[in-house]
């Protein structure tokens, strides 16, 4: 446990490092010592530089953070805290009241505003974005922004707001950035310093709390290392001796799990439990094998609380679900959700309702709840540390495919491994598999390069945005100083050097293969012309591809060329064949060198490149004319969906005009919705005027997909019409049960989907004053129940 200090001692601790009063003072409200790298980040806020801070999950990058805050309100200025999620920025928020006073404290995650006007103010990026966007006067004062998780720029949907924040923030504006490990902390570094300013870069690769890795192989549980970068070879000799069990018989695999005592997970929560390795999360990247392994745990009888804590349990949990309807507990399978948090064991998971989800959270931090299996979004930021973590498998689903997590991923996972202040060490459990093998579990450990790589492209919405506010030109210019650009032209930069190394040798090959007798690179090239047609005819010989004119004709062609060679002045050269072998070289190097030069192409202005092409788009269809946007482009300003254009080429065509409220969200929830289950099934539409609305919907989408076709983009999604029937019935006032029967959506895919509607409806109310009273109805025919229920209420 972290020793706990006096104020003198904190301060002599500091004095160590430097001194710098505002920082001094603030370490001095902390009952644990600074770590270095915290120290350091700290000092340099206080210099009023830019900061990147690089450090382990669990080392406490957040403080540096929480200091910038602190420096802000000594200064009389505003300080922005951005997060990726609304639940980290939900939990934020909490922590920032408990330590500045709720009255210097905001929250704006897009659906809740608490205290807008507040010296802090947590928020989710995209809030920042649009803020930025609109010039809005909450922006007056602003000294600072941290953007927490900013490793989350490399996310391949959400990615490029990141970036946004940080091209167009003011300059005035000082910015610390918290990331995750990532091995090129120094590039992103640098190019924070190239867009806003000198920034400090502070990197720490030390866990407060030492990190052990294991094999659970049959009911043994085995270091992965007996020293660093070396697999224990007990675990090779059981897992050698388990794969020969694994063998085939009569043709069909025997089961392996039997014969090698494969524990359950009930069994695996004992086992922790018996060995003092409790709380534990057990990562499963599906929310279905998370809900069956609460009940696989509960049929096993597993029971890790004592009566006091069930108590306190119960009591928790009536806290986060006294707002929910009595009618609506049934749908929300509270009663046995109850029981498994009784027991100390839950699921967390994104098809959670939010009041769950934040009930297990607080009970799990509290070490009430013992045994939580989730999946990987538990990992993202949120504070939720254990004792140990299980990993069943390796692989995720990424929504496309099957694939193996990245060293990364594994990081950030068994990041969550280690309580400071509690724990002495954190543990990582991998289960061993046929399919999780020990040299898999070992690259993962040990790998130490996390590039971090940006997702940034250009949408609609932001280039009528950097339009409006800049000009085309400047706008393009700005895009240019993206990261993704950065790092494509540092890729250019290695592309170059070797095209001038190519061209280099080219030269001295060519000056090797010059001939007294004639033109040596012409009988090359007769050379390489016979080769070629001798190889066509060669791998075409045995199939009927060609008729025998053809090949009369190729062999006709062949030998004509060959009697062309040997007629050659070079033909006779008594070195022909080390010219010939320098010729081939230097082709070889040229066809090289042209696959270079078009990789170059494709990197050089890459980002003005596609800013071009969806500005060409939005010419097209009439959203503006040279420099100037039109009016139908300002409605796209306000409109920051993923399917931005399509929403607004749907406002623009009147086809929401003649639709009740109810039918309007219905057709919009189209927009955001995505169907989770890869079985195509019709979806149920309420009526005719949103069947046909959708119809219409739907034509609109293929023209603007071959516009897209056209000027070589690809932004906007297929409309997804399976919430319609959900939506429409939600806002025409049926329960909750109602409305989910028959369907696969699950509470909390629910209630995120209405949220995302009721942001979306914002939006266009926002965009378009003749539709703003029907949206402002429709929210409110959302808004009620559980889609209502706020956890700051809690």
């Amino acid at each position: 446990m972290d020793k706990v200090m006096s104020p003198a001692e904190r301060f002599a601790a500091s004095k160590k490092r430097g001194s710098s009063p505002i920082t001094d003072q603030f370490i001095s409200t902390f009952n644990f010592a600074f770590d270095e790298f915290q120290i350091d980040a700290c000092q340099a806020v206080e210099s009023g530089q830019g900061v990147l801070v690089a450090a382990p999950t669990g080392a406490g990058k957040t403080v540096v953070g929480e200091f910038a805050a602190y420096l802000a309100l000594s200064q009389g200025k505003k300080c922005f805290y951005t997060t990726p999620i609304k639940a980290l920025s939900n939990q934020k928020y909490q922590e920032f009241v408990d330590r500045f006073g709720v009255a210097k404290v905001g929250l704006l995650t897009g659906d809740t505003s608490i205290n807008s006007e507040a010296d802090i103010l947590v928020m989710t990026t995209e809030v920042l974005r649009n803020m930025l966007y609109a010039s809005s006067s909450t922006l007056t004062n602003l000294g600072s922004v941290v953007m927490d998780e900013v490793h989350y720029l490399a996310d391949k949907f959400r990615g490029a707001v990141w970036e946004e924040v940080l091209i167009h923030l003011m300059e005035s504006v000082q910015v610390i950035s918290l990331s995750a490990t990532v091995s090129n902390a120094e590039e992103f570094g640098e190019w924070l310093g190239e867009i806003r300013g000198k920034t400090a870069v502070i990197v720490s690769e030390v866990r407060p709390i030492p990190l052990y890795q294991h094999v659970l192989i049959g009911n043994r549980l085995i270091d992965l290392f007996t020293k660093p970068g070396q697999i224990n070879p007990e675990i090779l000799r059981l897992e050698n001796e388990a794969m020969r069990k694994v063998r085939t018989r009569n043709g069909r695999r025997e089961r392996w799990s039997e014969d090698f005592n494969r524990l359950s997970r009930a069994e695996i929560i004992e086992y922790l439990n018996r060995e003092n390795l409790l709380p534990a999360i057990t990562f499963i990247f599906s929310r279905i094998g998370c809900d069956a392994a609460v009940k696989q745990c509960l049929t096993a009888g597993l029971k890790l609380t004592n009566t006091e804590e069930r108590a306190e349990i119960r009591a928790t949990a009536a806290k986060y679900t006294q707002n929910l309807a009595e009618e609506d507990l049934d749908v929300l399978g509270y009663k046995e959700w109850l029981v498994a948090l009784e027991r100390g064991i839950a699921a967390h998971h994104a098809g959670l309702l939010p009041s769950f989800k934040g009930a297990v959270e607080d009970l799990f931090q509290r070490g009430l709840v013992k045994a939580v299996f989730a999946t990987e979004t538990l990992a993202l930021g949120i504070n939720m540390p254990a004792r140990t973590v299980v990993l069943e498998k390796l692989v995720k689903w990424n929504g496309e495919a099957h694939v193996a997590i990245t060293p990364g991923e594994f990081t950030q996972l068994t990041g969550r491994a280690g309580r400071r202040g509690i724990d002495i060490e954190g543990n990582a459990v991998i289960q061993w598999s046929p399919t999780v093998d020990s040299a898999t579990a070992a690259g993962l450990a040990s790998t130490r390069t996390y590039p971090l790589r940006s997702s940034f492209t250009p949408t609609y919405n932001m280039a009528i945005n950097l339009i409006s506010q800049f000009g085309r030109e400047r706008a393009r210019r700005s895009l240019e100083s993206s990261f993704a650009q950065f790092q494509a032209d540092r890729a250019v930069i290695g592309l170059v050097r070797q095209l001038r190394k190519n061209s280099q040798m080219i030269d001295e090959l060519q000056e090797s293969a010059l001939c007294h007798l004639g033109d040596f690179a012409g009988y090359a090239s007769i050379r390489r012309d016979i080769k070629e047609i001798e190889s066509l005819l060669s791998k075409r010989g045995g199939k009927k591809t060609f008729d025998n004119r053809q090949r009369q004709h190729l062999e006709s062609e062949l030998a004509e060329m060959r009697k062309t060679l040997r007629n050659h002045p070079c033909h006779a050269c008594n070195d022909r064949e080390a010219h010939s072998r320098y010729a081939e070289k230097s082709d070889r190097l040229e066809r090289e060198s042209a696959g270079l030069n078009k990789r170059v192409e494709n990197r050089t202005h890459v980002i003005a490149k596609t800013f071009d092409r969806i500005c060409n788009v939005l010419s097209e269809l009439g959203y503006m004319e040279g420099e100037k946007p039109l009016p139908q482009g300002k409605i796209l300003a306000k409109i920051y969906a993923e399917s931005d254009l399509l929403l607004t080429e749907t406002i623009r065509k009147g086809i929401f005009d003649d639709l009740s409220a109810s039918e309007l969200l219905s057709v919009a929830s189209g927009m955001i919705f995505q169907t989770r289950s890869s079985e195509v099934v019709a979806p149920k539409i309420p009526t005719q005027n949103i069947a046909s609305a959708l119809a219409q919907v739907t034509g609109i989408w293929v023209r603007l997909e071959e516009i897209e076709n056209d000027f070589g983009v690809k932004t906007q999604k297929e409309p997804d019409f399976g919430f319609c029937w959900i939506s429409y019935r939600w806002s025409t006032g049926n329960s909750l049960q109602a409305v989910l029967k028959g369907s696969d959506l699950s509470v909390g895919d629910f209630v995120r989907s209405t949220k995302q509607l009721i942001d979306l409806l914002g939006q266009i109310a926002t965009a378009s004053e003749s539709l703003r009273k029907k949206c402002q109805e429709g929210i409110s025919s959302l808004d009620r129940g559980v889609v209502s229920y706020l956890m700051e209420e809690v």
